[in-house]
Parts: C-alpha cells; structure tokens; sequence
C-alpha cells in the first residue's frame, strides 16, 4: 500500500546541525514529515515512542555511531527502512561489519546532492531494488 509523503515520518540524524536541519528543510518541502536530530540517541528514544517510516542517519556521531543507532531502530521499528551517508571512507569497515551481521542499508556518500537523496528515498518507498555499495563512499 501507498503512503502519501506527508504522513510518511522520517528522521534526519547528523551531528552536524547545519546538514540535519538543511536535509530536513528540504525534506519538508517535498511533503515529508521529517524531524531533525543532531543526538543520536534522542533520536532513538523518539523512534521507540514515535516509528520512523525512514531513518536517515550519519554514520560518525558521538555516543552512538549511524550503523547503532540503525540497528537499534530497526529492533524497535522492523518496517523502518535506512539510508546512511557518511563523508569519510573510514566507516567503510563499519558498515562491512553491518553488513556481515546481516543489517542491509541503503548507502549514500557525502556531500548529497538533494536530488540524489530524493530519488534514493523513492526507490526505497517504493521497494525498487537499488544497488549499493560500501564503493559509494
């Protein structure tokens, strides 16, 4: 079944406030209702009280890396989908471990051009099977 943008709930986590609120900003001109966080683990503590349809998470942050904070929604929101970005290739081992572990997320690499991010997030929304890489980075 088809959820229209405006009810579908996405959270934009990055510790960077400029990236999260800009992405969000963005986000909610296309209809979504998105929520920015720059603390990853408020960000789960919404997600168990509030179930994101999408996260949207930075894979650096203090207290809790992306790849956790991912793996912790899902336990707690089994039908929210992920996208992680990341600017640096040094998470590349991160997400291979995730990756071996059986977490399956959708990557994009840093800056992300909105475009992008949009034509990503539709393809996930949709199911569309999309190829991606931990090479991306």
């Amino acid at each position: 079944m088809f959820q229209p943008q405006n009810q579908r709930r996405v959270f934009v986590v990055d510790d960077e406030h400029v990236i999260a609120s800009t992405l969000t900003m963005i986000l909610r001109k296309q209809g979504f209702n998105a929520t920015s966080f720059t603390n990853p683990l408020e960000a789960l503590q919404f997600a168990c009280s509030e179930p994101p349809d999408l996260l949207i998470s930075d894979v650096l942050m203090p207290m809790l890396s992306g790849i956790e904070l991912a793996i912790q929604v899902q336990e707690h929101c089994p039908g929210c989908k992920v996208l992680i970005f990341s600017g640096q290739a040094a998470t590349a081992d991160l997400l291979k471990t995730a990756q071996t572990n059986g977490h399956a997320f959708e990557i994009l690499a840093k800056p992300v051009h909105p475009t992008d991010l949009l034509r990503k997030m539709q393809n996930m929304m949709e199911g569309t099977p999309q190829p991606s890489s931990i090479h991306e980075l």
